[in-house]
């Protein structure tokens, strides 16, 4: 059974989520409101946001196992990383925001880098050949974690494989008034173009509300249709 998954990204009136200025007090103010088990993010937004002043070097860490406390009301951390990119996981650990963290890792990973996850007691699991399966790897977090809801923070090649291969239930946007422009930028949904409509994906907007300095919300539910 796959959980259920949110994205909810900041974007400007022109579908850009970056080359503005975000208010990450509201972002989280609006993500807290809701119960979810775990947060899906991409290993650039981690990089981004937790990138050290050391550059990407871990610091010497006391690393210990941790078994996850199941009365901690805080999210799981699961970060897509088939290329080994992260080796920043004690700047994460340290803002205390997750209970864990679990890395996805697929065949194409290399060993090096599951033996550094291992020698720090960082949980991965192995999904899928050249990249990870994200149908696979959601059923798992379910499974094995008990993951019934899931946000995703996350840039729009993330978000759009999610969306392309139908796992997304709900997306909700944060819409500030300002318009980026330019081709450069990322935006919120990022894939192919598409060859026919098709693919295209219909919404049914279940909230819509103005809060401050003009940002709305606007929280939608992705119709999925049985053929």
């Amino acid at each position: 059974m796959l959980p259920k998954v949110i994205i909810f990204d900041n974007i400007s009136l022109d579908g850009r989520i970056d080359g503005f200025n975000i208010d990450d007090e509201l972002y989280y103010r609006v993500a807290n409101e809701w119960s979810l088990d775990a947060v899906l993010m991409s290993n650039n937004t981690v990089l981004k946001k937790f990138q050290s002043k050391n550059g990407n070097k871990n610091e010497d860490t006391d690393y210990k196992v941790e078994e996850i406390n199941k009365i901690d009301k805080r999210p799981l951390l699961v970060v897509p990383d088939s290329q080994g990119k992260i080796r920043i996981w004690d700047e994460v650990l340290k803002t205390q925001f997750f209970k864990d963290i679990l890395v996805l890792c697929s065949r194409s990973t290399p060993k090096e880098y599951l033996d550094f996850l291992e020698e720090r007691y960082i949980k991965f699991m192995v999904i899928g050949y050249d990249e990870v399966n994200l149908g696979t790897a959601l059923e798992e977090l379910n499974i094995q974690f008990g993951v019934k809801n899931l946000r995703v923070e996350s840039g729009g090649k993330l978000n759009g494989l999610l969306l392309r291969d139908d796992l997304v239930d709900e997306v909700c946007v944060l819409i500030y008034p300002t318009l980026v422009g330019g081709i450069s930028s990322d935006s919120i949904y990022s894939a192919p173009d598409l060859i026919s409509e098709e693919g295209i994906i219909d919404l049914k907007l279940l909230k819509m509300e103005k809060l401050k300095n003009e940002t709305i919300l606007l929280h939608y539910r992705i119709m999925k249709y049985q053929f």
